[in-house]
């Protein structure tokens, strides 16, 4: 088996974070120095024996840094960084989501996610020093993402969940997160447009992107299949983009493996010929952000 550096070490960037050790916390018990272990994550030749030490320290399997099985996340930082590394290639992204696309969303969306992030960090007491540096790691490689896709722009095909735009516009953004009256309304507000603009998108239908709206039943599960020239990557994921760092609501995973990218996308094309497109989507988004509004 061929090692693949430059692979090895995006992945041991991924499990950094998601392990929360700091780099020289990991570089001191490894006996290397920082300097070194950010080389071995810029794809710097590795040896086994290090690989093996690493993989002690991340508590995870070796096979897992040689990218061979399922990889595996339960922090939003680890997960969100390794779909970071996968869409600097991907050339099309197939994913059956919940109420919004990442990627298509807009300025006031991240603006509004650090303002509900920095409200919760100055609540947290002496955690909040750990709190804050978790919420800034999330947020930039959260904005890499969108600068990626600025940059390369690749196709997007993207199924939302009626149900789930129903919860969006009931509670806004970060649901879930105790925030104050007024950040909340704004919170709703941002969660509105984000939905009008996903209507404008399913109506106008730019080059490299599709919307459908799943308008009958709720998906029981997100994922997306990343496609590049050589790899395909299907990524499931429980965290919702506004979830909080400190999160722990489930595990998301991360594999290459055949059977389970060919069923994954059955069920993507059975939704993608059931949902609303077009105008008649975007109509039907627009009754919803209506409903919710004279609800208000």
């Amino acid at each position: 088996m061929s090692m693949r550096f430059t692979e090895i070490g995006q992945q041991l960037r991924a499990y950094r974070l998601e392990s929360g050790l700091r780099a020289e916390e990991i570089a001191a018990r490894l006996g290397v120095s920082r300097a070194a272990l950010y080389r071995y994550e810029k794809g710097e030749v590795i040896k086994l024996d290090t690989i093996k030490r690493l993989a002690e320290l991340l508590k995870i399997s070796p096979l897992s840094l040689l990218g061979i099985g399922v990889e595996y996340y339960s922090r939003p930082i680890g997960y969100a960084e390794r779909v970071r590394q996968i869409e600097e290639s991907a050339d099309q992204t197939l994913q059956l989501t919940g109420a919004l696309c990442y990627l298509t969303t807009s300025d006031s969306y991240d603006a509004t996610l650090a303002a509900v992030f920095d409200e919760v960090c100055e609540q947290a007491g002496e955690d909040r020093v750990a709190l804050r540096s978790q919420t800034e790691q999330l947020l930039s490689v959260m904005n890499a993402r969108k600068r990626m896709y600025a940059m390369r722009r690749p196709g997007i095909i993207g199924m939302v969940s009626a149900a789930a735009v129903k919860e969006l516009l009931r509670a806004g953004i970060a649901a879930g997160i105790p925030v104050s009256d007024r950040l909340r309304r704004i919170c709703r507000d941002v969660a509105a447009k984000e939905i009008e603009h996903i209507a404008t998108l399913m109506e106008t239908e730019p080059m490299g992107l599709q919307f459908g709206l799943i308008d009958q039943v709720e998906p029981s599960a997100a994922f997306k299949i990343l496609r590049a020239r050589d790899k395909v990557s299907l990524a499931i994921n429980p965290f919702r983009p506004d979830t909080h760092p400190a999160a722990h609501t489930g595990v998301a995973m991360i594999t290459g493996a055949d059977e389970a990218v060919a069923a994954h996308q059955r069920v993507a094309e059975a939704n993608w010929r059931d949902s609303i497109k077009g105008a008649s989507g975007a109509a039907r988004l627009r009754q919803l952000v209506a409903a919710a509004s004279a609800g208000a």
